[in-house]
């Protein structure tokens, strides 16, 4: 129910699913809202910018990871919902603060594969 999440990525962009019985977002998305117990879900996109909560660059990552260390987790609130992920590469950690203002982005991985980021807006 929610394969259309790397879709979006697919089209550069990040998306969020939204009850539309009671209006909780969900990021990542849900197929099924745990308030109100429906399937009644929309699509949404992550838009706009979210403040930066905390961060944390990483040494060992789990299986799969260990040739893309060290990377760098963050987490961002977009008021109704938070966005965990990833800082950008080319995001320079002096320049990062918390509370700043960064915006998820759809990104293409050498591999062909697709993620997403933070970057500044």
């Amino acid at each position: 129910k929610v394969n259309d999440f790397i879709g979006y990525l697919d089209q550069g962009k990040l998306a969020a699913t939204k009850c539309k019985d009671c209006g909780m977002v969900f990021f990542p998305p849900r197929a099924d809202c745990y308030k109100c117990l429906t399937s009644n879900m929309e699509w949404v996109e992550v838009s706009g910018n979210g403040k930066l909560l905390t961060y944390s660059t990483l040494q060992y990552g789990p299986v799969g990871f260990e040739n893309d260390l060290p990377y760098t987790i963050a987490l961002l609130d977009y008021g109704q919902y938070k966005v965990f992920g990833r800082l950008s590469k080319d995001l320079d950690l002096d320049d990062v603060k918390v509370g700043m203002d960064l915006k998820a982005v759809g990104n293409k991985l050498a591999n062909g594969q697709v993620n997403y980021v933070f970057v500044k807006p």
